[in-house]
């Protein structure tokens, strides 16, 4: 009789995927603290649209594939991918770039590919590749951290923005701002000198940005909590930030004046929230321990070159999903060998 092992992701210990779920968004909710404190309303309110529309989407797709809505809509995937993908968008987006986001990732990115369990793809990081190629200007147009800015908006200020208010949207220009990927990308296109930018603009008020290194930092510390707490290893989140250091530590060796520093890159964009929530899907990434830490290394690498070189300044889902590519690849030269058995 054959016997058949279901599909990942695959839990080791007595936890259940709903439990594992729920402790990566407890482990999220500092960073989404600090970057509500810093950066305003419109990070809940982006959260929440895309919460309701990817449960909303969940629900659909389980009523079309004929599945019980019991435990598959309870299990806490639709909704990290939700919120993983709302701390993407730029809090002052219009509310359809969060809801379309999340139901083209809810529905082409799992769904198609057999549900939770069977998608090659972080659907996350497709909804997110999706939104940036199709509305780059709405993907672009980042918020001023609170500290930059005389115009502070309210709850009720922040929706109006998000639901095209006309109101609301005559403070759009005083909110407006480029990130600190953004710009440097911007001004070293001019020629000028990562030092000249850095002293010249009130953006670096930090490591990486006036308020971004926090929100950074917080995510740091619930991804520490998730190695603790054995939700994920720490073999993809150490492997990424070290080559990303690495080869971010030779070019600004090399060049001081065209390339940042290696710790600019480790706190700046999405690094911190890449390397510990995104690269760790279990259902996505590489799962020999050799494996882990060649896919997270080639994911450092990646998002170095595509920001330096390519076309987006902060390149983590890219790198993620080509490495989410090439994960069987990894996978199958570096499994263990089982000796006595012949090779098929």
């Amino acid at each position: 009789m054959k016997l058949y092992t279901p599909s990942s992701p695959h839990t080791h210990a007595p936890i259940s995927v709903t439990k594992v779920m729920l402790k990566v968004l407890y482990a999220l909710l500092p960073g989404i603290a600090i970057y509500i404190l810093l950066f305003g309303w419109g990070v809940l309110i982006n959260i929440l649209l895309a919460l309701s529309a990817g449960l909303i989407a969940e629900t659909i797709m389980l009523k079309v594939r004929k599945r019980p809505l019991f435990p598959f809509l309870t299990d806490g995937s639709a909704v990290l991918t939700a919120v993983l993908l709302a701390l993407s968008i730029p809090p002052i987006a219009p509310w359809w770039v969060p809801v379309f986001g999340v139901v083209f990732a809810i529905i082409v990115a799992k769904h198609l590919y057999g549900g939770l369990g069977y998608n090659p793809f972080n659907p996350a990081m497709v909804g997110y590749a999706m939104l940036i190629i199709s509305f780059p200007r709405e993907m672009t147009s980042w918020m001023a951290p609170k500290s930059l800015t005389e115009t502070e908006l309210g709850f009720a200020e922040s929706a109006g923005v998000i639901f095209q208010n006309p109101e609301a949207l005559k403070h759009l220009d005083a909110i407006s701002s480029a990130t600190p990927l953004d710009y440097l990308k911007s001004q070293l296109g001019l020629d000028h000198a990562v030092a000249e930018i850095i002293q010249s603009n009130s953006i670096f008020g930090g490591i990486a940005g006036a308020g971004y290194e926090w929100v950074a930092l917080a995510f740091l510390l619930g991804g520490v909590w998730l190695i603790y707490q054995k939700i994920i290893q720490w073999h993809i989140p150490l492997s990424v930030l070290a080559s990303l250091f690495l080869i971010a530590g030779i070019f600004h060796l090399l060049n001081p004046e065209q390339f940042a520093s290696p710790l600019f890159h480790l706190v700046a964009g999405a690094t911190l929230l890449g390397a510990f929530f995104i690269a760790t899907d279990p259902v996505t990434a590489s799962v020999t321990p050799l494996g882990k830490i060649i896919y997270g290394a080639g994911i450092g690498l990646l998002i170095y070159i595509i920001r330096v070189w390519g076309g987006y300044p902060d390149a983590v889902a890219f790198a993620v999903l080509f490495m989410n590519m090439c994960a069987p690849a990894i996978d199958y030269y570096t499994k263990p060998k089982v000796y006595g058995q012949r090779n098929e």
